[in-house]
C-alpha cells in the first residue's frame, strides 16, 4: 500500500516556483528523517534535500539557496519549496522517509514521484 504521496509537480518556466507536498499515510506511525530526491530517465537518483526530526536540513549544492525543505511532524507531512527553477531542474521528485508502519521495524519508504519540468 502507498505510504508516502507526493503533489504539486507541473510545468513551469524557467524564475519559476513550485512548491511539492508529501503526505504520510496514517499507517506510518513514526518518521525519522524526511528527504526529497530527484532522478531523470537513465540517470541515478539523487538527493536534493533532507530533513531531520529535530529539523536539521542538508541541500544538494545545486539548490543551496533556491529550494527550502520544510515539514510538520505532527501531521506528518513535508513541503519543497523551489525558487528560481531552471531547466536543469527538471526531474521526477521522490519522498523519501525513514520511518516505521504500524510500529513495526524501522524502513526506508518511498513515494510514487511527481514530475516537475521548467521550460527555458
Amino acid at each position: 500500500q502507498v505510504q508516502l504521496v507526493e503533489s504539486g509537480g507541473g510545468l513551469v518556466q524557467a524564475g519559476g516556483s513550485l512548491r511539492l507536498s508529501c503526505a504520510a499515510s496514517s499507517a506510518i506511525s513514526s518518521i525519522e528523517t524526511m528527504a526529497w530526491y530527484r532522478q531523470t530517465p537513465g540517470k541515478q537518483r539523487d538527493l536534493v534535500a533532507r530533513i531531520t526530526s529535530g529539523d536539521k536540513t542538508n541541500y544538494a549544492d545545486s539548490v543551496k539557496g533556491r529550494f527550502t525543505i520544510s515539514r510538520d511532524s505532527a501531521k506528518k507531512t513535508m513541503d519543497l519549496q523551489m525558487n528560481n527553477l531552471n531547466p536543469e531542474d527538471t526531474a521526477v521528485y521522490f519522498c523519501n522517509a525513514y520511518a516505521r508502519v504500524s510500529w513495526g521495524p524501522w524502513g526506508n519508504y518511498w513515494g510514487q514521484g511527481t514530475q516537475v519540468t521548467v521550460s527555458s
